[in-house]
C-alpha cells in the first residue's frame, strides 16, 4: 500500500469550474475532480484482486435477477477521489458528436465523465470522426479548459484504420469508446464492424458501445447476436450504455425486490419526449435513426428487461399513432419533416403490451408531444404488495415505494445522481480491478444483454406497423387474412 500526499488549492479559475481544483502535489501538477477541501489531505490506495472472478463482473446475467449494485456505493462525481498513481490511461474516442462532447438536447457527455473519473491521468491518445474539422474544433476548445493535459497530444483520424496504422506502442489505448452512429456499428459487415475491428486491432483492450448496438434493417439481428458471441468469446470488457440501470433510485428498487424475495408481477413505462428540442433531422427518420422506440424508448424497454427479465417476443402487440393522422399533427418540430419520404416519418405515439418468460405482463408508452426542454418519464414495478415507481429519471429522480400494511407512499429523491458517471466510473474500476470493496465495481449491461433490448425495440416496431398496416387494408375495404384478424384481435 502506498501514501501519497497531496495539497488542494483552489483557483479563481476553477473555482466557477463544478468544484474542480488544481493539485499542487510533488510532481506533476494535475488537475481533479474534488469536493471542497482547504487543508492537507492523504489519500491511500490500495492495488489488489478481486475476490470475485472478473466475469461475474463483467455482464449481465438472464432473467430478472441481474446484477445490481449497493446503492450506497454509487458516489456522485464531486465525492470521488482520483486513484493514486501516476500511469496514464489512454482512451480513443470513436465519434466527436454530442454523446461524445455534449449537446443542449441532454446530460450526456462522455468525456467530460472520464475526465472527472480518470483526473490528470486521462490521456485521449485519438479522436476518431471523418468529420476532421468538427473533431478538430472539439480538441481545441478542451485544450483551452483545465483538462488541457488529456487533449494536448490527441491525434484526429477519418477513421479506425488510419488510428491503427499510425498508433505508436505509447499510444495504445487502454479503453475504446465507440460514440459513432449506431449505423456504424453492431454489424459483421464491413464498414458497421467497428467492435470487430477493435477485436481484430486491439486485442485485450476493453471497448465501451453506446445505445442502441444497431440500427441496421430487423433481418440484421441474428448478426448482431454473432458480434455478441465473438465480444463474448474473446472474453474482453464490454460496457453498453444503458445508464438508467447505474441510476442510485434503480439500484434501490432491485435491492427492495432482492431483500424481500419479490416476483415482479408487471413493469409499466412511459416516456414522453420533448420534441420541439430535437433538431437532429436524422432522428425524425427512420431509415436513419430505426424510429423512437429503438432509438430513444430503447432506455426504458431496457428497464423493463432489467426488472421484469427476458420477454416472450411472440407476445408483443403494438399500436401507434402516425404522423398523418389528425391527432399526430405536431405545431413545433425543429426540421422541415416534408423534407423526409412520407414512409420514413416516424411514429408520434406507440403503445405496446408483452408478457414476460415468468409469466409477469408489461406496456410501454412512447410519447412525442411535448414542447420546451423537459422530458416526462416514469416508470413502476408491481409485486405482491410493493408498488415502485421511478419519476424523472434523467434529470433529477424521485423513487415512490408503497409497501404492504401502508397505503402511504414514501418518497425519496436522488437529486444529486449522475447515472452516466456511474457506468464509467464502474467500467474503468473493471479494466483496473482496482477497488476498496471486492463488491464495487460491476458491469451491469453487456453486449449480449444490450443486443437482446435491441431486439425487444424491433418487435414493438414491426408490431406497430403490422397494426396500422392491417387498419389500413381494412381502411381500404381489402379482406385481412386469418391471422391478420387474431393479431388485430389479440393487440
Amino acid at each position: 500500500m502506498a501514501a501519497v500526499v497531496i495539497r488542494l488549492t483552489p483557483t479563481p479559475e476553477l473555482q466557477r469550474s463544478e468544484n474542480v481544483y488544481k493539485q499542487e502535489a510533488l510532481e506533476p501538477i494535475a488537475i481533479i475532480s474534488l469536493p471542497l477541501i482547504s487543508s492537507l489531505i492523504y489519500l491511500t490506495m490500495s492495488r489488489r484482486s478481486s475476490q470475485r472472478s472478473l466475469a461475474e463482473r463483467r455482464g449481465s446475467q438472464h432473467g430478472s435477477r441481474r446484477p445490481s449494485i449497493d446503492p450506497s456505493r454509487l458516489v456522485s462525481m464531486d465525492k470521488t477521489f482520483a486513484h493514486a498513481g501516476s500511469d496514464n490511461f489512454n482512451v480513443v474516442f470513436i465519434g466527436a458528436g454530442n454523446i461524445m462532447f455534449g449537446s443542449d438536447e441532454g446530460p450526456w457527455n462522455h468525456s467530460f465523465r472520464f475526465e472527472h473519473k480518470l483526473g490528470p491521468r486521462l490521456k485521449v491518445v485519438a479522436l476518431i470522426d471523418p468529420a476532421v474539422e468538427r473533431a478538430t474544433a472539439v480538441l481545441q476548445k478542451k485544450c483551452e479548459s483545465f483538462v488541457r493535459s488529456a487533449y494536448e497530444d490527441t491525434r484526429v483520424f477519418k477513421t479506425f484504420e488510419d488510428f491503427i496504422k499510425n498508433m505508436t506502442p505509447r499510444e495504445k489505448p487502454r479503453a475504446v469508446i465507440i460514440g459513432s452512429p449506431p449505423m456504424f456499428r453492431g454489424s459483421t459487415l464491413a464498414g458497421r464492424d467497428i467492435e470487430l475491428q477493435v477485436l481484430k486491432n486491439l486485442p485485450g483492450v476493453a471497448m465501451f458501445v453506446e445505445k442502441p448496438i444497431a440500427t441496421g434493417p430487423e433481418l440484421e439481428i441474428e448478426d448482431t447476436f454473432k458480434v455478441s458471441k465473438i465480444i463474448e468469446e474473446s472474453n474482453t470488457i464490454c460496457s453498453v450504455g444503458y445508464m438508467l440501470r447505474y441510476l442510485k433510485a434503480v439500484q434501490m428498487m432491485k435491492q427492495i425486490i432482492k431483500e424481500n424475495n419479490l416476483t415482479v408481477m408487471s413493469t409499466i413505462a412511459r416516456y414522453a419526449c420533448a420534441y420541439e428540442s430535437i433538431a437532429k433531422s436524422d432522428w425524425w427518420d427512420k431509415s436513419k435513426s430505426a424510429g423512437p422506440i429503438i432509438e430513444q424508448g430503447t432506455h426504458f424497454c431496457d428497464l423493463s428487461r432489467y426488472f421484469g427479465g427476458e420477454v416472450d417476443i411472440l407476445t408483443v402487440r403494438a399500436h401507434s399513432l402516425e404522423w398523418d393522422e389528425t391527432a399526430g399533427q405536431l405545431a413545433k418540430m425543429a426540421i422541415d419533416e416534408s423534407k423526409i419520404p412520407p414512409e420514413n416519418r416516424i411514429p408520434r405515439v406507440t403503445s405496446a403490451t408483452w408478457k414476460y418468460d415468468s409469466g409477469a405482463v408489461g406496456s410501454f408508452m412512447h410519447i412525442v408531444a411535448l414542447q420546451g426542454h423537459d422530458y416526462s418519464c416514469e416508470f413502476e414495478v408491481f409485486a405482491d404488495g410493493y408498488a415502485l415507481k421511478l419519476v424523472n429519471p434523467y434529470v433529477s429522480p424521485v423513487l415512490y415505494i408503497r409497501k404492504p400494511g401502508d397505503d402511504n407512499e414514501t418518497i425519496m429523491r436522488f437529486g444529486d445522481d449522475d447515472p452516466f458517471f456511474s457506468e464509467v466510473s464502474n467500467l474503468i474500476d473493471v479494466i483496473e480491478d482496482i477497488e476498496e470493496d471486492p463488491d464495487a465495481g460491476q458491469i451491469l449491461s453487456s453486449y449480449e444483454d444490450a443486443v437482446r433490448t435491441y431486439q425487444f425495440t424491433w418487435a414493438i416496431r414491426k408490431a406497430s406497423e403490422l397494426s396500422r398496416a392491417n387498419r389500413l387494408k381494412i381502411s381500404a375495404g381489402e379482406q385481412l387474412t386469418p391471422t391478420a384478424v387474431a393479431q388485430l384481435s389479440t393487440s
